[in-house]
């Protein structure tokens, strides 16, 4: 073992703002230090080099799923691996990803779909990979106040005269054919072309057969809104209840806290949440370049072992620590939402109508049920969504989809942090999948709001089944 120490002193981490410095060792040691027993596992057990990149900026947008990437930082996480952590939030996602492309930021918090639809070149080219998913579930379809008072008397009631959940789109409807035979435009926002938002939305609009149009790049349409029956457009996730309450849209799809903001302002009613559009379905991920994996292998270790750690405390003893995530994330410098806005939802419970709270224990779920592992299903399913809409413009045979998923999720850099964490002892064998194995695949899933089973060994027959969207060898007109 190195008897090579190291003094970390960086006065922007908040534990470090209390103590003037702190040392960390070769090897897992715990020192005291004004009077508290700090433990620090510092190199692994595992024979990781030290890191080529030391200093690193990563980029976010303000939404409660960066969680990993704040208490990464807040706890000393990453410190311990000895990185030296900025985090940034981004105006947007473009300038987020366009970040990490050009190297200004070393890694960030992305929609699932940005490293895929970059890698495949739809909107820019760059091969971005994931060796880290960030969480399940998070999101929720808002409507505005004028909007639900048109949908309830299509939505049924339970026996106290609260709606039956979930709100299926089929209730949305007699309101857009309304707008429609009227000769109005029914809008809806998400928050970007590649976003699990506008999946989401799109699946659960189709599900309750609402065509929300179609992608045609090979004739210069990127706007989504071909043959559209609900015109959905970008607006940045902070700014979604303001566009709204403007009447710029009558909806949209967004992550938190932006759906429980409306509620708290009054202005909206979030009708489902995305954990009833699909179960426990994968959210956003961690980017980092091709490049940057293969010049600081190191370093993609362990950050990754810093984010597992995060990810795993904000899951610990049935989410004990959500109400300590929730005060960090209040801080301006990460959401800056408040408080009870943030603690609405991180904290199990979701605010559909004002005083109708639900309990939601896994709308947010950042370790549980493998959350972490960036399996390739996950990264297909993404795939089919875009090749439904049209994103991807014609047929691509099974095998595509699966070396593009292999190609930008990467399992294998996932299980090098994992084992590193169990051989320090920070983590069991059994938090993870067999990591041995690595077959990449979840199993069938059913889960789904339409009830169409999703196989992602399967992916043309998957976009098959479904009543509308494109088929696999069809093309927008």
């Amino acid at each position: 073992m190195s008897s090579k120490a190291k003094i970390l002193i960086s006065p922007t981490l908040s534990h470090c703002r209390k103590m003037a410095s702190s040392i960390v060792f070769t090897g897992a040691i715990a020192i005291a230090f004004a009077g508290s027993l700090l433990s620090f596992t510092a190199w692994s057990a595992s024979d990781i080099g030290e890191p080529e990149k030391e200093d690193l900026k990563f980029g976010f947008i303000k939404l409660t799923d960066m969680a990993p990437l704040a208490i990464a930082y807040e706890k000393g996480y990453f410190e311990d691996e000895g990185l030296y952590v900025t985090l940034e939030a981004q105006a947007n996602w473009k300038v987020l990803l366009d970040g990490v492309i050009d190297g200004q930021l070393d890694g960030a918090h992305m929609l699932a779909g940005q490293p895929l639809a970059a890698t495949i070149g739809f909107g820019t080219k760059a091969h971005i990979i994931t060796p880290f998913s960030m969480d399940l579930n998070g999101n929720a379809i808002t409507v505005s106040n004028s909007i639900w008072e048109q949908m309830k008397p299509y939505v049924p009631l339970q026996a106290d005269g609260k709606p039956v959940h979930p709100i299926k789109a089929d209730y949305l409807k007699p309101v857009v054919d309304k707008y429609r035979d009227e000769g109005k435009p029914f809008k809806m926002g998400m928050v970007f072309p590649v976003s699990t938002h506008n999946y989401e939305l799109r699946y659960w609009l189709a599900a309750g057969g609402i065509n929300p149009g179609y992608y045609a790049p090979s004739r210069g349409d990127i706007s989504g809104q071909l043959n559209a029956e609900v015109l959905l457009s970008v607006t940045p996730p902070p700014q979604m209840p303001a566009t709204m309450e403007a009447g710029t849209i009558f909806g949209y799809c967004v992550g938190e806290p932006w759906n429980q903001q409306a509620v708290f302002k009054g202005i909206g009613v979030p009708v489902i949440t995305d954990y009833e559009i699909w179960k426990d379905n994968p959210e956003k991920v961690f980017g980092i370049t091709k490049e940057f994996a293969e010049k600081y292998p190191n370093t993609t270790t362990r950050m990754v072992k810093a984010l597992i750690r995060a990810a795993a405390w904000l899951d610990a003893n049935d989410n004990a620590n959500r109400p300590e995530a929730v005060k960090i994330l209040s801080q301006s410098n990460y959401v800056g939402a408040d408080y009870e806005v943030i603690a609405n939802s991180m904290t199990g419970t979701f605010e559909y109508e004002k005083g109708d709270k639900r309990a939601v224990p896994d709308f947010n779920v950042f370790f549980r049920y493998n959350a972490t592992y960036p399996y390739y299903s996950d990264a297909i399913w993404y795939l089919t969504q875009m090749r439904r809409w049209g994103q991807i413009d014609e047929f691509k045979p099974d095998s595509w989809y699966i070396d593009v998923a292999k190609s930008v999720y990467r399992p294998d850099l996932y299980s090098t942090a994992a084992k590193a964490l169990i051989a320090d002892g920070a983590l069991k064998a059994s938090d993870f999948p067999d990591l041995d194995k690595e077959s990449g695949f979840r199993p069938p899933q059913d889960t789904f709001i339409d009830n169409i089973a999703y196989d992602g060994s399967k992916p043309n027959a998957y976009i098959d089944m479904f009543p509308i969207g494109l088929k696999a060898k069809e093309a927008a007109n």
